[in-house]
């Protein structure tokens, strides 16, 4: 697992592709090759009712969080984070440079002991 879950404001849809932050970000976490792509969850969030710093509608906010298993090293998720961020700042590189954005990215391990869960979604069989 991670479950990758994307916050914004809703006025960021006027410059770029939600589907496609929500494409890159996934990409970036599943070329981490710290997760099974069968294990990653990503999903967007689109905030309408919000109001960021001095209230300015052209404000713009972005969060991510990760969430993923407890175990992995600190090193394994500042690097997931890290990558997460420079996929963000890929995406929104399309909007123009005066853009005022507050980009965020946090990483959280999941508590094994509250984690609950069924599936029988599998990777697909390597092909050579």
């Amino acid at each position: 697992m991670p479950h990758i879950t994307i916050e914004f404001s809703s006025n960021l849809e006027a410059g770029i592709s939600a589907p496609a932050l929500v494409k890159k970000l996934h990409q970036a976490v599943i070329q981490s090759g710290l997760f099974e792509p069968a294990a990653v969850r990503t999903r967007a969030l689109p905030r309408d009712l919000y109001l960021i710093a001095d209230g300015d509608p052209r404000n713009i906010f972005l969060h991510i969080i990760a969430r993923i298993r407890a175990g992995r090293t600190i090193e394994d998720r500042k690097a997931l984070g890290n990558s997460l961020l420079q996929a963000a700042k890929e995406a929104i590189a399309a909007l123009p440079p005066s853009t005022p954005i507050a980009l965020t990215v946090e990483v959280h391990e999941i508590d094994p002991e509250m984690l609950f869960r069924h599936m029988t979604i599998k990777s697909p069989p390597e092909t050579h």
